[in-house]
């Protein structure tokens, strides 16, 4: 049912080669299940393209719309509106909402709260249902116009007020993405004041609003790569560099199932010690989370990180499991 699924979701249909990726199973294995889906779907349509590679595609979908939406699924659905709920992405929160009700609309009432119960049930099972911790809010009328912006491109005017000035400073934007971690901030630059990428808090931005001038988008920006010079959402180029931490054999194992950085190298050291490089900025936030490791981690690089958690690493600090 899976295979079918996809099948009918991607225009194109899927190939053998896709199944091997999609369901992490061998060339073998593939092959069978693309004979069972032929089997169960006598609908199914085949086609080969110029590279003599096999194409299967559900055109009639109406078998799987009467399966309606598993508890599974429903409840990775919750987790992703109240993971955007945490992290104050309100425009990602009324998407998901929207989607989640309109699936629902589609069930008997029956079914929709049973599905319902059951994927409370696994929210709770998982203990994922709440997650406590601070965080900053965010103005959701803010957030749904720099969607906008970000649809256009158009540019915007936004109040903000940085850390030393007494008030709002109105400013002509070019919105580029929004990042979301610790603090939420939205990646612009100010017109007439040079290419430069800036970082704007979204708590800080007091009002915005749409302008009537589109802008042309700099063909050279990635969202997923200005991201990643970052550890977590602050960012500065004075702070970029490469960065190195040795964890111990105690804490080895359990650092090797992290992922730092998307593009983080790990080197397993003959002594059991686990090293982990790659380059980025944002010691504090580095050092908030490696005083999480306490006396397990070695930080080799860079020295300002070092200072900052060896000076108040304990024996005693509780280190993580």
């Amino acid at each position: 049912m899976r295979l079918a699924e996809e099948a009918a979701a991607r225009p194109g249909g899927i190939s053998l080669v896709q199944i091997v990726d999609t369901f992490g199973v061998t060339l073998r294995t593939a092959q069978r299940m693309s004979r069972a889906l032929e089997e169960a779907f006598p609908m199914v349509q085949t086609r080969t393209d110029r590279d003599r590679r096999k194409w299967w595609q559900l055109p009639d979908s109406r078998l799987l719309h009467l399966q309606g939406i598993r508890d599974g699924e429903l409840s990775a659905l919750e987790m992703g509106i109240r993971r955007a709920e945490r992290d104050g992405a309100t425009t990602e929160v009324t998407a998901l909402t929207s989607l989640r009700n309109r699936l629902l609309a589609t069930m008997s009432s029956t079914f929709a709260r049973r599905v319902e119960v059951d994927a409370e049930t696994v929210l709770e099972a998982r203990g994922h249902a709440c997650r406590p911790g601070p965080r900053a809010q965010y103005s959701a009328h803010v957030l749904g116009l720099i969607e906008n912006a970000l649809k256009g491109p158009f540019t915007m005017q936004i109040d903000y007020a940085t850390g030393q000035d007494a008030k709002p400073r109105s400013r002509a934007v070019e919105p580029y993405g929004v990042l979301f971690g610790m603090r939420g901030y939205l990646i612009a630059r100010e017109i007439g004041t040079g290419s430069k990428y800036r970082h704007y808090r979204l708590d800080r931005i007091v009002s915005a609003s749409l302008l009537q001038n589109s802008f042309l988008r700099d063909p050279d920006f990635d969202l997923g790569t200005h991201a990643a010079r970052a550890f977590g959402s602050f960012h500065s180029d004075k702070e970029y560099g490469p960065v190195e931490w040795r964890f111990a054999p105690t804490a080895a194992a359990v650092a090797r199932a992290f992922v730092f950085h998307p593009d983080q190298h790990m080197q397993d050291e003959a002594d059991g010690s686990l090293t982990v490089r790659f380059s980025a900025g944002g010691w504090l936030e580095m050092a908030w989370h490696l005083y999480q490791w306490g006396d397990a981690i070695e930080v080799i690089a860079p020295p300002e990180v070092r200072n900052l958690v060896h000076a108040y690493r304990r024996s005693d600090f509780p280190a993580l499991p």
